[in-house]
């Protein structure tokens, strides 16, 4: 055999085994975020954010690292996708109430699955769906802050007048949706401070540094601040390049 031909099977071999292990990490980010108008009163919020689980079973490991250390826990979208046994979106909810209480937003894959199944169960396991609308949280001292969550916007299901509408004008606020361009809409005057997404994968597959979509992180916008996370599951492969797979703990102080 061609030795050049042999490198190049050798290299692709070890190319795919890569690509396969980065969509199969079980990474847990860590994030600070300081505001200045955060309430005191609450110390210190903790949020495990996890997006795009697709067809993935969380490790136990993520549960075990992330357990008694967050507040919430929030599903950015794409909980499950056509073909995912309902057993299988199940055992994942199970796994994240056993961190804390669970809030959802609707990503567009999420619709692909039995609607009205998925919906019962989120009623059974007593996890908030925040289906534009929010949920506000006081503190003994009669401060507050802000859970907002807007429906699929690729299917023009956002209303994102609606969540501000459900949420405490008082209230410091942070905006989850399953798509990042909700930004575009959001104004000086919604006092959205900080917005958790998904979506993108963070590209998925990145070849000699390019894909249609860029890595998932933080960013500084006009109007507020967003984390874009690269997602814990794939769709189509299951193979990722330069976009390992991720969670995210975040903390929110003043």
């Amino acid at each position: 055999m061609n030795i050049i031909l042999l490198f190049l099977i050798l290299f692709g071999v070890i190319l795919f085994l890569y690509m396969l292990r980065e969509a199969f990490l079980n990474r847990v980010e860590e994030h600070k975020f300081h505001f200045a108008d955060f309430p005191k009163s609450f110390g210190t919020v903790s949020i495990f954010f996890i997006s795009d689980i697709h067809r993935r079973t969380i490790s136990d490991s993520i549960i075990d690292r992330v357990k008694g250390r967050a507040d919430v826990v929030i599903i950015g979208g794409d909980l499950a996708e056509k073909g995912v046994p309902i057993k299988r979106v199940k055992a994942n909810l199970c796994k994240l109430k056993h961190i804390a209480p669970v809030y959802f937003v609707w990503g567009n894959n999420d619709y692909e699955i039995n609607h009205n199944k998925l919906i019962k169960m989120m009623e059974e396991l007593q996890i908030k769906v925040l289906n534009n609308t929010a949920s506000t949280f006081n503190s003994e001292k009669g401060e507050k802050w802000c859970l907002l969550g807007v429906d699929d916007l690729g299917q023009e299901r956002d209303r994102l007048d609606l969540a501000l509408k459900a949420a405490d004008d008082q209230g410091f606020k942070i905006l989850i949706s399953h798509y990042p361009d909700i930004t575009e809409k959001i104004l000086p005057e919604h006092d959205i401070r900080l917005v958790l997404s998904g979506h993108t994968h963070g590209g998925q597959i990145h070849f000699l540094g390019y894909s249609p979509q860029k890595r998932g992180g933080v960013k500084q916008l006009a109007n507020t601040t967003i984390l874009i996370s690269n997602g814990y599951g794939t769709t189509a492969l299951p193979l990722r390049l330069g976009a390992p797979a991720e969670c995210h703990l975040i903390s929110v102080s003043r």
